[in-house]
């Protein structure tokens, strides 16, 4: 499961990806994003109404009910064996939903109203990570980049615009535009790091255009592995005393 990655361009190649597709609403200076988390916003590009629009969302789609339902009445079983009140109703509308990053079965019905053209969008990055489990019990990050000089890719998300929900305790209800994106059978690269899944990456503009615009039974023939050998890693771990979003760092400078 991709929960870290990292978008640093050169501006001139993501302007000339932005110009190419006509994309409106431009975020202005863009910084760079040398580590991306879950519920951390980042750049998107959506379907609007009159084609591409660049816009900012928070990583972590809606999680099923089903799986909301379940952690709010286990909740209320807890509060019920220590003799205090527990209304399921209240506790269910406040139980915290932080968001799935990662889609991979498109078939479920919680995500099949969310594959039309109006909720497709693309993830621009240029590389992410996957954790190696060790022998000693860590889990350092594996960086992954389409080469040495991480070129700009995209992968294939989906978005919602103003969704309400708790995304966390402290801060209660929040109205918020989400996005998150596929993963499918990891390849050979990935495999070994990861051997459930891997993002599904776009590297081309034809690849962007299809799942931004084609049917989706069509659009969904993009979920797949990226061919054996089209992936290198390009950082290991962390650096002892770093703070996680300059893992990336480890290979060097970024620019």
């Amino acid at each position: 499961m991709c929960n870290l990655y990292s978008f640093v361009t050169n501006v001139e190649a993501f302007r000339a990806f932005v110009k190419a597709f006509d994309v409106a609403e431009r975020l202005g200076n863009l910084q760079p994003y040398p580590g991306i988390f879950p519920d951390y916003s980042a750049p998107i590009i959506r379907n609007g109404k009159n084609g591409p629009v660049m816009a900012e969302a928070r990583w972590g789609m809606p999680t099923p009910r089903s799986t909301l339902d379940a952690a709010a009445r286990k909740r209320a079983e807890k509060l019920s064996a220590k003799g205090k009140a527990a209304d399921f109703e209240t506790l269910r509308y406040l139980e915290p939903d932080s968001g799935v990053t990662n889609i991979r079965n498109v078939s479920s019905p919680h995500w099949r109203p969310w594959l039309g053209y109006e909720h497709r969008c693309v993830v621009p990055f240029t590389s992410f990570s996957e954790n190696e489990a060790l022998p000693d019990g860590s889990h350092p990050p594996v960086w992954f980049a389409l080469s040495p000089e991480r070129p700009l890719a995209f992968f294939a998300g989906i978005y919602v615009p103003g969704w309400t929900s708790v995304r966390k305790a402290k801060t209660g209800t929040e109205r918020a535009d989400l996005f998150g994106f596929l993963t499918t059978e990891p390849n050979a690269e990935v495999r070994p790091i990861h051997p459930k899944a891997m993002p599904v990456i776009l590297r081309t503009p034809e690849e962007v255009a299809t799942w931004l615009t084609a049917p989706i039974g069509e659009a969904l023939k993009l979920q797949r592995p990226l061919p054996d050998g089209s992936l290198v890693v390009v950082a290991r771990g962390e650096r002892r005393g770093d703070p996680p979003e300059l893992a990336i760092q480890l290979a060097g400078a970024l620019f």
